[in-house]
């Protein structure tokens, strides 16, 4: 995830042991890969920044760093992490409530829950005042969103979306989410929780936006990196995670995740299989082959990627809407059509779609899908994956997109103007054909 502008192809090479960290925790480690040479010189960079300009970490893997730097690093670390703990902001979080609505003050500035004793500190801040229970309980609303793209990209679900999500996880008779960086899904379901006695879903926020630990519990929130899979609490977040996991012997626990889409899907798909390692260490004997169920909601495109490391996944055609994003909600101001879907590993004739927004049940390929996505009877699928009715292509042996048109040159489909300089680029890594540099095989993948 930690691609520089303007700084050619990179391969990851996967989070070593013993790799330096930076504020973010431990780095990873990448090469610069150049077409058809040698493989490039190795070097760490942080884990969740893909600007330098948000962390500047940098170090190559054969340097020797002296003891003075290595001190200053740490100090430097030490001195990036919030001022308060969770534990302290669990605190003030309880005193907090129990002042009156007057002196209820929330900082715009420091994104602080402001007791009176730190009122004087803020005094020339922007804040908001008096501060309400549904406020508190809304916490990604009353919070601005970190629209850094490839960092934090707080792009949240919108009310619809998110509604649907929720009934899905019901109806399919989870009781436990453990939410990857989905704050909106995480709060819908606390606020359920508090306002219905009935209502038996729980869920775990993991999340780099420390932010949430002055709205959130030890239980309910842990402050977590998904591209390095770092707990920042250390061992005693880590055993949260793991015991939320472990409850009813690893059953009818999903795990719901909303990555942001500029990070790098090898890194997050390392992360996620080491949580589904943690829940089958969970298991009772006799589930040996079995996955921890899991929705990864990410943009379409990406879907040979997810794929390559989740070969049991398949793509639903549900198009996820978010609120705060300018392309991918409903509505005059976005895109008629979001290319958000969600990635799962639960049989998909089980993923019912609801009829009233467009979406329909193929009886042939056992699943529900967009409306606009016909059945193509040559490649026997619906294999429309923008919700626009796509055409089958007899020289490409596939359907493509109606605004595509093969060209005998390029001896493809695509775009009506588009340069017919056909190169046969290969891998980046070595130069050969056949694969991508993420599969060479002349890395030493981690």
């Amino acid at each position: 995830a930690a691609a520089r502008s303007g700084s050619g192809p990179l391969a990851l090479l996967g989070p070593p042991p013993g790799a330096p960290s930076c504020p973010h925790g431990p780095t990873l480690l990448f090469v610069k890969a150049s077409q058809g040479k040698e493989e490039g010189r190795r070097f760490y960079a942080c884990s969740a920044c893909r600007d330098r300009k948000d962390c500047n970490f940098f170090q190559w893997e054969d340097e020797k760093v002296s003891e003075t730097r290595l001190a200053a690093r740490e100090e430097y670390n030490r001195n990036h992490q919030p001022p308060f703990t969770h534990r302290q902001n669990v605190d003030r979080y309880k005193n907090f409530v129990l002042l009156p609505l007057s002196r209820r003050r929330f900082c715009q500035e420091c994104q602080q829950l402001l007791l009176p004793t730190e009122w004087e500190k803020h005094f020339d801040h922007q804040f908001l005042c008096g501060i309400t229970t549904a406020q508190l309980e809304s916490p990604s609303q009353l919070l601005y969103p970190l629209e850094n793209k490839k960092t934090n990209a707080q792009y949240l679900f919108a009310d619809r979306s998110c509604q649907f999500l929720l009934n899905l996880l019901i109806d399919l008779g989870f009781r436990r989410v453990l939410s990857v960086g989905t704050p909106r899904l995480h709060e819908m379901i606390q606020s359920r929780a508090s306002q219905e006695e009935e209502f038996s879903v729980r869920s775990l926020l993991l999340d780099i936006d420390f932010r949430y630990s002055q709205f959130y519990t030890e239980d309910e929130f842990c402050h977590y990196n998904m591209f390095n899979h770092h707990f920042f609490g250390g061992e005693a977040a880590h055993e949260t995670c793991r015991k939320f996991l472990y409850e009813e012997n690893g059953e009818r626990v999903i795990m719901v995740t909303d990555p942001p889409f500029g990070g790098l899907v090898e890194a997050l798909a390392s992360s996620f299989k080491k949580l589904m390692a943690m829940w089958k260490e969970t298991e009772k004997e006799g589930h040996d082959n079995r996955e921890m169920p899991m929705f990864w909601i990410f943009p379409y495109f990406f879907e040979s990627r997810i794929l390559d490391f989740f070969p049991s996944f398949s793509m639903m055609d549900y198009q996820v809407d978010y609120d705060n994003h300018a392309l991918y909600k409903h509505g005059k101001t976005g895109r008629r059509q979001s290319p958000v879907r969600i990635f799962t590993n639960l049989t998909p004739s089980m993923i019912v779609l609801p009829e009233e927004e467009g979406y329909r049940f193929c009886t042939v390929c056992e699943r529900y899908v967009s409306s606009g996505n016909q059945h193509c009877e040559i490649c026997n699928s619906c294999t429309s994956k923008d919700g626009r009715r796509w055409k089958h292509c007899v020289l490409c042996k596939k359907c493509v997109k109606p605004s595509w048109f093969h060209c005998n040159n390029c001896n493809c489909c695509t775009l009506q103007k588009h340069s017919c300089e056909k190169t046969d680029i290969g891998c980046f890594v070595c130069g050969k054909a056949g694969h991508k540099r993420s599969a060479c095989p002349s890395l030493s993948r981690t």
